[in-house]
């Protein structure tokens, strides 16, 4: 399974080829350990398959002894107050590593300060915090943004008005790549952010925010997003009888059915950028390795995957219906991104 990896990091490439597959490490020293996940939001597409890449890797891992458990837990919204709970009871638990999708970069940090208190190894990944006891696994959120603009820069030399959608509020990652896009806006100044909407990384939210918003818009040249709600976007403009402008997709896999049968139909371009919903692996071998007694350097950067209009087809062919294109990771795959950040 072949995978576009538009950010170039120090352990290299090659981290995407084992899609599925499973490396079990022969170590006794974790086979006690407990590990949980604490999530803080399900509500889209990439949670549900976060959720199930966790269940993929763990589950063997398990099954193996690698370790006593790896069980995943999911707060009912995406409240800080309730996932610092969550997080307190893990704690009482006894559970010797927490993997965290954190609400909120700051609001958790007196619960993991707790659980590092206690002794627990705290992973935190997409939505990281900013305790510094805490590990940070987190693609350059950011970048991610920035590229946006750069290709629409490339598409569109004369710029235009653009519509932004961001996230779910108050989220380090809603808050990165909107950073982001309008860094590369500040770069590219022939375009303007006209308008901008939460769609929550869903593409009914989205939809609907887009619907809100667009009679008082005028002419958008570009969509910048940041995944889950380009088709959601695609539906709203067309709902409205608007030309399609260039939306930047988000690697669901109802916007690159959608991409690929515009493509068919008119030769319509555009690009697909988002972190891998596999990340939790990843996150779950660097506790296991951390458990294991292996020196980890506190902040590791993967790289987000991008699908271009070369790789559409294939990318579109390996990503399941209602699915996102994913990357999920083995031990081997953690050790070489440790190694690399060393």
């Amino acid at each position: 399974m072949t995978r576009k990896i538009l950010l170039t990091t120090a352990f290299g490439a090659g981290l995407g080829t084992a899609l599925g597959l499973m490396a079990v490490p022969a170590v006794a020293d974790t086979s006690d350990s407990r590990i949980a996940l604490s999530n803080n939001y399900a509500g889209n597409s990439w949670r549900q398959a976060m959720l199930t890449s966790w269940e993929t890797v763990t589950g063997p891992a398990v099954a193996e002894g690698v370790v006593a458990a790896a069980d995943a837990f999911t707060t009912g919204e995406n409240s800080a107050t309730e996932q610092a709970a969550q997080i307190q009871n893990m704690i009482l638990q006894g559970y010797d590593a927490i993997v965290v999708n954190a609400a909120s970069p700051t609001a958790l940090n007196g619960a993991v300060r707790e659980a590092c208190d206690a002794g627990i190894v705290v992973v935190s990944f997409d939505g990281i915090v900013t305790e510094p006891c805490a590990w940070r696994i987190a693609v350059d959120f950011h970048e991610m943004g920035r590229v946006q603009i750069e290709y629409l820069a490339e598409h569109l030399p004369d710029g235009g008005n653009l519509l932004e959608i961001r996230g779910l509020a108050g989220v380090f990652v809603d808050d990165e790549i909107s950073a982001g896009i309008h860094a590369g806006v500040a770069e590219h100044p022939q375009f303007e952010i006209v308008g901008s909407v939460h769609g929550d990384w869903a593409q009914d939210v989205a939809q609907r925010a887009v619907a809100g918003i667009l009679p008082s818009l005028p002419e958008i040249v570009g969509v910048v997003t940041q995944g889950g709600d380009g088709y959601g976007a695609a539906q709203a403009i067309a709902a409205a009888g608007r030309d399609t402008p260039i939306i930047i997709m988000g690697n669901r896999q109802d916007e690159l059915l959608w991409w690929s049968e515009q493509k068919a139909a008119n030769g319509y371009e555009t690009m697909s950028v988002s972190i891998a919903p596999g990340v939790s692996t990843l996150a779950f071998w660097v506790a296991q390795q951390i458990l294991d007694g292996n020196e980890v350097p506190k902040e590791l950067v993967v790289p987000f995957l991008a699908i271009t209009q070369d790789s559409l087809a294939e990318d579109l062919a390996n990503t399941p219906v209602g699915g996102v294109a994913n990357v999920e990771y083995t031990l081997e795959d953690a050790q070489e991104v440790i190694a690399g950040a060393m």
